[in-house]
């Protein structure tokens, strides 16, 4: 089910996948890719705010930053009413369409509570209201309390809540989960360490992997962690959209497919150098790729990463991923997998002393 990868690998990306972390709370999810990563790096380190960093050959150059975001969309309990009912505010960019009929978790300070977002039954609707999507404010959360006084002895305002969805496989090597946006640019980072690891007496260059927070609530950790490591190239691995569905038009936002590899970004904060590169390195290691065109930013944390201590290149590798910021966004594994084999690869390739700079 999970292509090229070990027992081991395949279980590190469920537990990251079913770790709830949503921006400002992502150290539950932190722990888990800490534990990944501390027995192969050569140093560990995480900052105050949560960044987390796993370091090989650090005297050599040049610094490679391999990037993947640990937060995920989710919701904030902001009201409880006198019968109950949680009242909540989106994390990031959640849909409020999908909210309805969900199962959710509510991560209390004694443990987590399941809960629903209720949905007036159709009976109970007018018509026009059928047509119609309610604003969060309007929405609640259902624990089962009959009171706010019950409902407060197991949750509080401030605290987080996700969906509940867990890892559910599909045919082939496909699965359907929530916060593959972006645990999975997490996992690629972590797993492409343990690749270098094991051929470290190739590697001539440093690579630090990173996990940064809340890259949803504006790449806040990016622009932190880039400032700290100082690399002297980027590479940020995030989801991208696959088009390959029949809601999704081509023409508008080009033709990427789950199965057909990775997809290397083209245009503003991608460094056409390093871009290139990777796609030279691809073509050696025999690794399919992916285009997307980016004309003014990517949406990720390469553009916050590359305008740091006067212009780091970098470029952004994304995943093709179905149904983003929802429950069951889809992936395949043999793409993820391939992202790794590109991150290994590149750092193996780079030699002592390059740098990447567009000549004028």
């Amino acid at each position: 089910m999970f292509a090229g990868m070990n027992d081991t690998a395949r279980d590190f990306l469920t537990r990251l996948l079913e770790t709830p972390s949503p921006s400002g709370f992502e150290a539950p999810g932190q722990r888990v890719w800490a534990d990944y990563v501390r027995p192969i790096a050569d140093t560990f380190e995480s900052d105050s705010y949560g960044n987390a960093f796993a370091a090989l050959n650090s005297p050599g150059a040049p610094k490679i930053l391999i990037a993947g975001h640990a937060d995920e969309l989710g919701f904030m309990v902001g009201y409880i009413n006198d019968d109950g009912f949680i009242y909540f505010k989106g994390i990031g960019g959640v849909d409020p369409a999908l909210i309805r009929g969900q199962r959710v978790i509510v991560h209390g300070r004694g443990g987590p509570v399941q809960g629903v977002t209720g949905q007036l039954a159709i009976h109970l609707q007018k018509a026009d209201d059928r047509k119609k999507v309610p604003d969060i404010e309007d929405m609640v959360i259902d624990i089962g309390a009959r009171s706010r006084k019950e409902a407060e002895e197991v949750v509080g305002v401030g605290d987080a809540v996700t969906y509940a969805a867990g890892v559910h496989p599909l045919l082939g090597d496909r699965i359907a989960a929530r916060g593959c946006d972006n645990r999975i640019g997490t996992w690629a980072a972590a797993e492409a360490l343990r690749r270098i690891a094991a051929r470290r007496e190739d590697l001539q260059a440093g690579v630090v992997a990173a996990s940064t927070i809340q890259e949803e609530n504006g790449l806040y950790g990016a622009t932190m962690a880039a400032y700290r490591v100082r690399p002297d190239v980027a590479i940020v691995i995030d989801v991208t959209h696959s088009t390959d569905t029949p809601q999704a038009s081509k023409p508008k936002h080009g033709d990427i497919r789950l199965g057909k590899g990775p997809v290397l970004s083209v245009g503003s904060s991608n460094h056409p150098v390093v871009n290139q590169r990777l796609l030279a390195v691809a073509q050696k290691a025999g690794i399919p790729l992916q285009t997307e065109i980016n004309p003014r930013r990517t949406g990720t944390d390469a553009d916050a990463i590359f305008l740091q201590r006067g212009g780091i290149p970098t470029i952004s590798i994304g995943l093709p991923n179905r149904y983003m910021h929802s429950p069951v966004e889809v992936i395949q594994l043999s793409d993820l997998d391939a992202i790794a084999e590109l991150l290994a690869a590149f750092a193996l390739d780079v030699k002592s002393g390059e740098m990447f700079r567009v000549e004028i």
